[in-house]
């Protein structure tokens, strides 16, 4: 056999040792699953991205699909492998600590109260800072008493704020928060992009270590008097060791009751799961 184009063409001077990287695994390769990986990968957050799922040819076809443009990206390797709730049963299923299981929680939740809050402000969401805690979705806090611009507390300058005595209706916000999945699923058929967007943006506080804090999914049991083994959102600083501290909110009487509320109703679904 004569010899091969690569050895006319490239002579190897040295045997490279294996250097570690940096590998991102998106489980689930459908809309949130392709959106999580497309975000993770324009922003250069790892050396190997791979894609797993059960349905095989939609496996390949979306890793052939990336790979046929991955000159346009600075990932050098795309492959795919066979084969709030949720977040609970995954630490119960993999049997790692608590502080290494993270769910996106509320970090989209607080992204889309601040865009909301700076559309009424007119002023750019990220100078717009409030939280939304507890569960994704329809049971979540919005935490008012902390909502704030330049560090001017709104609820100082409108102790009415979120309300029901709010003349200026602040609690639409919210509303709008907790319905727009929603109308966005109406509007389009499903949510991608925002998740998919919220994940790298999580993916990158742990991948170069930068302790920022997010409202992000953690077992809360023994804070704000919860009892049970649930996964709330609360603030939470983010590295490459997962969740290494908890950021303790002052939450006001209402506040905290309604995050009591939001993790009994998280218990009352995940008491009936079977292991």
């Amino acid at each position: 056999m004569g010899t091969s184009v690569k050895d006319q063409l490239i002579l190897n001077v040295l045997k490279e040792e294996q250097v570690p990287h940096n590998k991102i695994t998106v489980v689930g390769v459908g809309a949130v699953g392709m959106a999580c990986a497309i975000s993770i990968l324009m922003k250069d957050l790892a050396d190997e991205v791979a894609l797993v799922d059960v349905i095989e040819d939609k496996l390949k076809g979306e890793m052939m699909d990336l790979q046929h443009g991955s000159l346009f990206l600075k990932t050098p390797k795309i492959v795919s492998g066979k084969v709030d709730i949720l977040t609970y049963v995954a630490w119960k299923l993999s049997g790692f600590p608590k502080n290494r299981v993270i769910g996106s929680g509320c970090n989209l939740d607080s992204a889309r109260f601040r865009y909301l809050m700076g559309e009424r402000l007119g002023v750019h969401s990220s100078s717009c800072h409030g939280w939304v805690l507890g569960e994704h979705g329809d049971s979540s806090v919005p935490v008012w008493s902390g909502v704030n611009v330049a560090g001017v507390s709104l609820k100082n300058l409108y102790p009415a704020l979120g309300t029901d005595s709010d003349a200026e209706n602040w609690k639409e916000v919210h509303k709008q928060v907790v319905e727009s999945a929603y109308e966005v699923i109406k509007l389009k058929g499903y949510t991608s992009w925002a998740i998919g967007l919220s994940v790298a943006d999580l993916s990158e506080s742990i991948m170069k270590n930068l302790r920022r804090v997010h409202p992000i999914s953690t077992m809360i049991k023994g804070l704000y008097g919860i009892k049970e083994d649930v996964f709330l959102s609360v603030p939470c600083v983010l590295g490459q060791n997962g969740i290494s501290d908890v950021v303790m909110v002052n939450l006001n009487t209402e506040e905290e009751a309604r995050l009591k509320k939001s993790a009994d109703t998280l218990w009352g679904i995940q008491k009936e799961l079977q292991f």
